[in-house]
This record gives structure tokens, C-alpha cells and sequence, in this order.
């Protein structure tokens, strides 16, 4: 690998332990193993390196994500127990993949500055609609599917918050299933 390669993978560390916020250029040549200087030359500044970083850092986590999430659900198993399946996996990555977890929140924050950032944040989420509902509702319309997908999203950004402040009160995988299982029976019973 050469510098370029080098530092953008520093970030990404950089990133994943310190956050978008506290990452300095310093931090990421330490990283690295590179210098200074090779900041300015591959990437413009230490912003445009970041932002490198967290683009290529978006894509790695949505893959990771898929990997993680996806590699026990059963798609033979009934709706609720795939959702339940599903749930306990991304739930587990928290605990597994907490510093990463938490770069994605700090993330958000850069992409209200940085509209590539933004969109591509919005993508990741726009194609983890699609995954969730094909995993999990493989034969939903697509407007059923971006509605699942949508409440998956949902839950995701919700139960994260949830866990990093309070991993002890946080739902559960069971309390997600017993609950979604009490609406849709109370909505049904209409």
C-alpha cells in the first residue's frame, strides 16, 4: 500500500476509536505510519481526508452490517421468529462493534455540513430499507417493503440510542418481538 491507502485507513481507525470530532490530523499520521505532509498532498486537508475516511467507512460497515446481521435468520422460520432472529444479531453488534457503533452517530452530525456525506448516509440507509425487507418479508410489495424497511430503520436508530446510554434497560430482541406481536394483534382485533 502507498500513503494514500496508508492514511485513509488511519482515519478510518481513527474514526471507529475517536470519533469524526476529536480525530486529528496528528492521530491519523500516528495511525498511519505516514506524515504530516501526506495529508495536504493525497487529500487537501485534513477535513477532505475525514471525509475520505468516512465514505469509505460508511460502505465497510453497511457490508459489515449485511454480514453480521443477516448470517443466522432463517428465512423458512415464521415472520416473528425471523424478526426475533434478525434482532438478536443486530442487537449483539452493538456490544461487538460498540466504537464503530457509536462513529455512525457522530457521523450524522458530519453530514450536516458535508452534502456528500449526507447522501451517502441517506443511501446506506435507502438500500438497508431494501435488505431488511427482503430478508425478512422476501415476497412484500414494494410499497410494503419500503414501509417494513422503514419501521426496521426505525428500530434501529431508536434501540441504538437505547443501548449505548443504557445497554441493562434497552429492549431486548424477545421485547421487540412480544411487542410488535401486541400491536399487531390490538390493531387486528379492530
Amino acid at each position: 500500500m502507498g500513503h494514500r491507502e496508508d492514511l485513509l485507513d488511519g482515519a478510518v481507525r481513527c474514526l471507529r476509536e475517536k470519533g469524526y470530532g476529536r480525530t486529528t490530523a496528528r492521530d491519523i499520521v500516528a495511525a498511519s505510519g505516514t506524515n504530516l505532509g501526506s495529508i495536504g498532498y493525497h487529500y487537501g486537508s485534513t477535513e477532505g481526508l475525514l471525509n475520505a475516511a468516512v465514505m469509505k467507512a460508511i460502505g465497510d460497515f453497511g457490508d459489515e452490517l449485511a454480514r453480521t446481521t443477516m448470517a443466522e435468520v432463517d428465512p423458512s422460520t415464521p415472520a416473528l421468529e425471523r424478526f426475533e432472529q434478525y434482532w438478536t444479531r443486530v442487537i449483539a453488534s452493538f456490544d461487538e462493534n460498540r466504537q464503530i457503533w457509536l462513529a455512525t452517530l457522530d457521523v450524522f452530525g458530519v453530514g450536516e455540513r458535508v452534502p456528500a456525506i449526507r447522501e451517502a448516509i441517506a443511501q446506506g440507509i435507502a438500500d438497508g430499507r431494501m435488505a431488511w425487507a427482503q430478508l425478512l418479508n422476501p415476497n412484500a410489495s414494494p410499497e410494503a417493503a419500503y414501509a417494513i424497511g422503514s419501521l426496521h430503520q426505525a428500530l434501529l436508530s431508536g434501540i441504538l440510542v437505547q443501548w449505548l446510554i443504557d445497554p441493562d434497560r434497552a429492549p431486548s430482541a424477545r421485547d421487540l418481538a412480544l411487542g410488535l406481536h401486541a400491536i399487531a394483534a390490538d390493531v387486528l382485533s379492530y
